[in-house]
């Protein structure tokens, strides 16, 4: 698959709480990124299995009907996307779930309240989009 720095990349955000996600989405937008938003874990499957693209996912650990937990699972099971950089968030005080995270193939850790600033940067890094790029807006 090749890919150019000015590609879009498709980040799927999973996150119960909206405000969380359309900050996410917000910030992310600022860049060659487009977001999807899913608000439990099995809209996040959903999406998973409807779109031909994902290029990174940030999953809520604590989500209704699945889990974040539940949905890397099912990304690292399957083929298409078990590369799919994944990135896990959870609420101070949850670190038993970061262990658990780690066993399942997450590839990276945001403890809430998060900067959105660090997660577009983290993001950027592992979708290969330059951050100097990436910050200068065509507007």
């Amino acid at each position: 698959m090749h890919a150019s720095d000015t590609h879009e990349r498709h980040i799927l955000v999973a996150d119960d709480e909206a405000h969380i996600g359309r900050i996410i989405k917000l910030k992310m937008e600022q860049g060659p990124f487009r977001v999807t938003l899913a608000f439990d874990g099995q809209e996040a499957v959903d999406v998973l299995e409807q779109s031909d693209r994902i290029d990174a996912a940030v999953l809520d650990v604590m989500m209704p009907r699945l889990s974040g937990l539940d949905v890397l699972e099912r990304i690292r099971a399957n083929e298409a996307t078990k590369e799919v950089p994944c990135i896990i968030l959870t609420a101070a005080g949850e670190e038993e779930y970061e262990r658990e995270a780690k066993k399942s193939g997450a590839t990276a850790f945001l403890t809430k309240p998060f900067s959105p600033k660090k997660l577009y940067a983290l993001i950027a890094t592992l979708t290969g989009v330059a951050t100097e790029e990436s910050t200068e807006s065509n507007d």
